[in-house]
């Protein structure tokens, strides 16, 4: 029991990062890269992601959001495993972004997401294993602009559905942003929290844990050890620093460098229960790119 519940946990971890609320109700276009190699070997992972959200304002205050955010994973395994390893180079997800935001009063806003989901090898046809269904209802309160307080807050309750965690009901978000004065702001929550020094409005230094990964469908299947392989994921905690420098007022480049502190790279079967780990040594943390944002 303990062993399922573990895993259901590390799984819910996964979905809980992919979808990342944040980016999909702030952000409107996105490039970026990370960087992960496996620590005394060649293995490497890397991921190139780029997402785009267009808003579609129906009235006053109250916005349709559509998009879609693209992920291309590739994983170079070049140590010896009891399984073709080219049933793995690569990995795609595909979200579509459908969102719904209004206020309902002054400071109050209520958001609603849904994201249909292909998280596959892609190897062969696509089938009913690779789509994925993920959503969320947020409520924001938003002081970040409010001039009659002396530390401008953001706070974000919600809860969360994503069908890869094995949980068959939704899981709760949290997010507590705070500007302290001029130089320093902290948010507190998941999939990230950070503080931040502001050397100015334009160059800004943080610290962050924040978590990473991903779950996807292995469409050839394996057998390991007598066990059939249905799914692989990643789950990783990061501790580090980061830079961001706003080039405009929306248009910010970031690098994220640090270390994790959890790594667990697995092959799943079916009942996402682990048949063979790829990884858990602690490794290096890179996440750079450039992003538009609200």
């Amino acid at each position: 029991m303990f062993k399922k519940l573990r895993c259901i946990f590390l799984v819910a971890i996964v979905g809980l990062i992919s979808n990342n609320v944040s980016a999909q109700l702030t952000d409107l276009a996105r490039l970026e890269y990370s960087f992960i190699p496996k620590s005394k070997s060649g293995d490497q992972y890397t991921r190139l992601r780029g997402l785009l959200n267009f808003p579609i304002k129906l009235s006053e205050d109250n916005y349709l959001i559509l998009g879609a955010e693209y992920n291309h994973i590739i994983l170079n395994l070049e140590d010896n495993y009891p399984f073709d390893t080219s049933l793995l180079e690569t990995i795609t997800i595909l979200d579509l972004n459908i969102g719904y935001t209004f206020k309902t009063s002054e400071h109050w806003r209520i958001g609603l997401k849904f994201n249909p989901r292909i998280a596959s090898t892609l190897t062969s046809k696509i089938t009913g294993d690779d789509f994925f269904l993920n959503g969320g209802v947020y409520t924001i309160n938003d002081r970040t602009k409010d001039e009659n307080i002396d530390k401008p807050y953001r706070l974000v309750l919600g809860l969360t559905y994503n069908s890869t965690t094995g949980v068959p009901f939704p899981l709760p978000f949290v997010n507590y942003f705070r500007r302290v004065n001029d130089h320093w702001s902290f948010s507190a929550g998941i999939p990230k929290s950070n503080l931040k020094y502001f050397f100015n409005e334009k160059s800004i230094v943080q610290t962050f844990l924040t978590l990473d990964g991903y779950f996807a469908n292995i469409q050839k299947k394996m057998i390991i050890d007598g066990k059939q392989v249905n799914n692989i994921s990643l789950s990783v905690a990061v501790a580090g620093l980061g830079y961001e420098y706003y080039f405009t007022k929306h248009l910010v480049a970031y690098t994220y460098v640090g270390y994790t502190f959890r790594l667990n790279n697995v092959l799943r079967d079916r009942n996402k229960d682990e048949v063979f780990k790829l990884d858990d040594i602690n490794a290096f943390y890179l996440r750079t790119g450039i992003k538009f944002k609200i």
